[in-house]
């Protein structure tokens, strides 16, 4: 299948440093409940999912003090962490954002939460974004 980009946003995650109080929070928000929370080890993260339409907003608490989680809250506090972009093709997409210019942070895709494999872009290239891109793990 020919490289088609960016699909569309696929999640926005969010640093919060409670999990529990968060789930409480973000329920009030949207009025409705998290379908899913996951411990991702490899990242030391526990992860929880919110539907949205066709976005979710995934939030993360830290589960080591030695986790990217931990040391963002620490340096920034609570807030929005990274966009992250569904992509059909993650190995082309990648070898593509590489030959642009952009640094990656992985060179090849891990297995992230929600059944996806992904790889993030150094912010120093994307504006001081955090970028995620992301494709559903077929195996």
């Amino acid at each position: 299948m020919p490289n088609q980009g960016f699909l569309k946003v696929e999640h926005i995650g969010i640093a919060v440093k409670s999990i529990k109080a968060s789930n409480e929070l973000f329920s009030k928000l949207f009025g409705k409940e998290a379908y899913k929370e996951e411990k991702v080890e490899s990242e030391g993260v526990v992860t929880s999912f919110f539907q949205l339409g066709e976005t979710k907003i995934e939030l993360l608490e830290a589960s080591r003090e030695d986790s990217p989680i931990a040391k963002f809250i620490e340096k920034r506090g609570e807030g929005i962490h990274h966009i992250a972009y569904e992509v059909e093709d993650i190995i082309s997409e990648m070898q593509r954002l590489k030959n642009e210019g952009f640094i990656l942070l992985n060179e090849v895709p891990k297995q992230g939460a929600d059944n996806k494999l992904v790889c993030f872009l150094h912010p120093k290239t994307t504006n001081g974004v955090l970028v995620e891109i992301c494709q559903e793990n077929r195996v």
